[in-house]
């Protein structure tokens, strides 16, 4: 076997999709060493011939997300004379989703990146997420779609901006202990509250780790392990005396802990008879 497998990743758009795609399938295959070559913003015909020359000299697999057929024409030939598999992952779907639905499709590149309503929703919603990160501007915290309560370092803020750019206004409050919370003091009718807890285990890794980066030294509770686990039962106690579902974000990506307040989020919302008028994305 060859020491290491090259991948050709082509793209009209910026190719974030086929990274997030080729990241899923990679991580499949353990062990296995990749070279990854990214080619995106192609356009034209001749612009691709001039990746077909870069791709003879590292050959491997092709993966793209073309969509003018003008440009797949000269790839697909390329890669015909040179031998060489390739995949399109979006062909499939579009011609798939265009007999279902009955439509010919435009075939036009870069179209999921238009400023649209959604995307101005979406710069709207990070404005919102960054002003009330850490408890911030809690007079209008009632604004938000999703309200994120936990102690210091479980993932509130990570988590918050993840939501964001899916669409969801989030703001994000700490809890600590002994101290009185921001939510106790301003409405939050409207918004959906959830909590946030990590295993005190963990929790005193990753504050241990992050003062010893800081080069601080703390003998507070802030890294004691019987006032960590205080504070994190504490936590949860608030959480269930308001009602809120509590998350465990202890072997959990900001990616799932985010899925998962997202569907929490709307099943909350079809139990209030709301539209879904949100401009997030559904998980």
């Amino acid at each position: 076997m060859p020491n290491s497998f090259h991948i050709h990743l082509v793209s009209d758009a910026t190719g974030h999709t086929l990274e997030s795609l080729i990241h899923a399938a990679l991580v499949q295959f353990e062990g296995l060493k990749t070279v990854k070559h990214y080619w995106p913003m192609i356009r034209t015909p001749k612009q691709m011939e001039r990746i077909l020359d870069d791709i003879k000299e590292h050959p491997g697999f092709v993966i793209h997300t073309l969509v003018d057929e003008d440009i797949q024409r000269v790839l697909d030939k390329g890669l015909r004379d040179m031998k060489l598999p390739s995949i399109s992952v979006l062909d499939p779907l579009i011609v798939a989703l265009g007999d279902h639905f009955g439509h010919v499709p435009k075939r036009l590149p870069g179209r999921q990146y238009i400023m649209d309503a959604d995307y101005f929703a979406r710069i709207d919603a990070l404005d919102f997420t960054m002003a009330h990160d850490d408890g911030q501007l809690p007079e209008n915290i009632y604004e938000a779609d999703i309200i994120l309560v936990g102690v210091s370092r479980s993932s509130k803020t990570p988590t918050s901006i993840y939501l964001a750019n899916r669409g969801y206004k989030t703001a994000n409050v700490p809890f600590v202990l002994g101290c009185p919370i921001a939510l106790d003091n301003f409405s939050t009718e409207g918004a959906f509250v959830i909590g946030l807890t990590v295993s005190p285990d963990r929790l005193e890794h990753i504050r241990t780790s992050r003062l010893r980066v800081m080069n601080v030294e703390d003998d507070t509770h802030y890294v004691d392990p019987e006032g960590i686990r205080e504070e994190v039962q504490e936590c949860k106690r608030y959480c269930a005396r308001n009602g809120w579902p509590v998350i465990d974000v202890t072997r959990r990506s900001v990616e799932e802990v985010a899925a998962a307040i997202i569907n929490l989020y709307q099943e909350h919302r079809d139990s209030q008879g709301y539209e879904d008028d949100n401009n997030g994305d559904d998980p």
